[in-house]
């Protein structure tokens, strides 16, 4: 359905092809981009798919045949990336058929996750600390981690503040 309203709007069927070829161009350089900065291979490229797609939301058997990749690895991707909440699954109404659906605010999301993280790591490194003594080369590691944990924490959080702002203010003027 998207690819139709796409073809329309090209005009032709080289057109179509042409955006498609462009597309897939993007979701492997992004995917690759962020398997580069950690995040699973195929989760990466499933991800990049539903993120360029246009409604944001595609099936199995559309991200399969899109990436060309099996049906399996599409399902291992898509619990990879609901268990990290960047996608969820939403039924087809009236069919037994689910849709893939990349999370409007991902990145926010994302990051408020990062801050819980954070700070639990920072727990787990001050409990290091305490065993190993903060007088030991490995208790002073520790608290060095420990402290660049929750310098991170504390700069998230005005990042994320900040970013509710810019967000107010562009749908403010929108």
């Amino acid at each position: 359905m998207a690819a139709q309203r796409i073809e329309d709007t090209q005009g032709t069927d080289d057109g179509l092809r042409e955006y498609e070829e462009k597309a897939s161009a993007f979701v492997e350089r992004f995917a690759s981009d962020l398997a580069d900065a950690g995040m699973q291979r195929m989760g990466a490229r499933v991800f990049a798919c539903l993120l360029s797609a246009e409604d944001g939301t595609l099936t199995s058997a559309e991200l399969a045949e899109r990436l060309r990749i099996s049906p399996a690895a599409v399902s291992g991707a898509i619990r990879y990336l609901a268990q990290v909440r960047m996608v969820s699954r939403r039924r087809t109404p009236g069919s037994r058929r689910e849709r893939y659906v990349v999370h409007e605010d991902t990145w926010y999301s994302s990051m408020i996750n990062r801050e819980h993280f954070l700070t639990r790591l920072a727990a787990t490194l001050n409990s290091g600390v305490t065993a190993l003594g903060k007088d030991t080369e490995a208790g002073r590691r520790l608290r060095e981690t420990e402290e660049f944990m929750l310098f991170l924490q504390d700069e998230l959080e005005g990042i994320l503040a900040r970013w509710e702002q810019r967000r107010a203010a562009r749908a403010a003027s929108s």
